[in-house]
């Protein structure tokens, strides 16, 4: 981090919700060392929820691919000290076009994720989370520092106090990233057995496949909506443990301090995408030598045989998640 002044402060990172999340320990911090500069932020409107209650942000921008010029102009005006790029595209290098701060920019490693990949030459042993990475191009520590989402005082859970939910996350945007939707309902229908109840968080994509489940499952709750994000995380807290794919709900459980358990098809944790802070177990088949075929998942298996999920067993899961529950 440079030692001039810092007055105004601006962070790029465009999409997509786990992502988004994964920034807020970046920005607790760069609040922390500079406790009188302004933070601004600029995201898609669709992720905005991520950041619209967070106290360490000052103005958040809304990235709007017609009204990039316009958003540029403004950006010119406001004359910033440092900006920081997580994003690092196309999009996010225009929209800097013409500011004078210093900047620094987020480094993809796409060489290295294509050797882990294609070749499945693993360079990324490290396991740096995410977090860590965008907290190196910021030149900050954030040793300590979890993902965060503030949810305002009127949003307020749905669910009864006093039962034993259990939260699943069946959806992922990619096929390869979604264990099978009758694995879902098998582990259901046995935790329903055990006394628990469980309830089913998704977003708008997510409502025929939740549909499907919830209505195999006994006593299931379907609490899928249209991309409420902090209503999804208000009631994922009254949840005793919450089980996801690798997905941006997972990071959003995370975030709110639920344990979870996470489920890895055709992406690895080397990536960076694992969850941090919530106490959490990550589940994967690692006797595969295809895995990853993917570092952000495909629509379908190369192989044709989809063992990444089909082999994570609803009767191994259960025993895993038996075993995490009684060490939390």
């Amino acid at each position: 981090m440079p030692t001039i002044l810092i007055n105004k402060i601006l962070v790029i990172r465009l999409s997509s919700l786990g992502d988004i999340l994964l920034t807020t320990p970046v920005i607790r911090v760069l609040k922390q060392q500079y406790p009188a500069a302004k933070i601004d932020f600029v995201v898609k409107e669709q992720y905005k929820d991520a950041l619209l209650f967070n106290p360490n942000i000052s103005n958040l921008f809304i990235y709007e691919k017609e009204k990039a010029q316009k958003l540029n102009s403004g950006l010119r005006d406001t004359s910033y000290d440092l900006i920081i790029d997580l994003q690092n595209n196309f999009r996010s290098h225009k929209l800097t076009g013409g500011l004078k701060a210093k900047i620094y920019r987020f480094k993809k490693l796409s060489i290295k994720k294509f050797l882990l990949v294609w070749f499945k030459i693993n360079l990324l042993k490290d396991l740096k989370t995410i977090s860590q990475r965008y907290a190196e191009t910021a030149g900050v520590s954030i040793e300590g520092k979890m993902p965060e989402l503030f949810l305002p005082q009127n949003v307020t859970t749905r669910l009864e106090d006093g039962i034993n939910y259990i939260g699943f996350c069946p959806g992922s945007k990619h096929f390869t990233k979604r264990w099978l939707p009758e694995y879902f309902i098998h582990l259901g229908n046995e935790l329903a057995k055990l006394g628990f109840k469980i309830v089913l968080f998704g977003g708008k994509a997510d409502g025929e496949l939740c549909n499907a489940i919830s209505g195999n499952i006994q006593g299931c709750v379907n609490l899928q909506n249209d991309d409420q994000l902090l209503q999804t995380a208000a009631d994922m807290k009254r949840c005793k443990l919450i089980l996801t794919n690798d997905s941006g709900l997972m990071h959003t459980a995370s975030a709110v301090g639920v344990p979870l358990i996470a489920i890895f098809g055709s992406t690895v944790r080397e990536f960076g995408f694992f969850p941090v802070g919530a106490q959490n177990l990550i589940l994967e088949n690692k006797s595969l030598s295809c895995r990853p075929c993917s570092h952000i998942g495909k629509l379908s298996c190369p192989k044709k045989h989809f063992k990444c999920m089909k082999e994570l067993t609803p009767e191994f899961v259960l025993n895993q998640l038996q075993m995490f529950k009684e060490g939390i």
